[in-house]
């Protein structure tokens, strides 16, 4: 049976791994074994990450309404229900930024949820 040497091909799967790891620290940028552990490891945290980001920034933005309606009196569930009622459709990420930004228009969106 003869050889293969495969060449070309590992070459180019080593490469893109070691352009991967490039700024990783030590061995982890040179050596294309810790290298690939290194990027696989990478790979399942920026995943899982991806997901988490997302439940990061709606608890955020939930922390922040809730600060802004108890400051008009009301709890961030009140809040909430009231705007549901009123039929106002603003979503968490929009109210969390009015909150911060235009307190104004935030006290308004509260009085109608109060009303309701």
């Amino acid at each position: 049976m003869p050889r293969v040497k495969r060449g070309f091909k590992a070459r180019r799967r080593r490469k893109k791994v070691l352009k991967a790891a490039k700024g990783y620290r030590g061995a982890h940028s040179k050596q294309f074994k810790s290298a690939s552990i290194a990027v696989k490891r990478a790979g399942m945290y920026a995943y899982r990450d991806r997901k988490n980001r997302k439940r990061e920034f709606r608890r955020l933005w939930i922390v922040r309404i809730n600060a802004a309606a108890r400051e008009q009196g009301m709890s961030y569930s009140k809040l909430m229900g009231g705007l549901r009622k009123a039929g106002v459709l603003l979503d968490r990420k929009v109210l969390a930024d009015m909150a911060v930004r235009d307190p104004a228009a935030f006290s308004q969106v509260a009085a109608m949820a109060q009303q309701a």
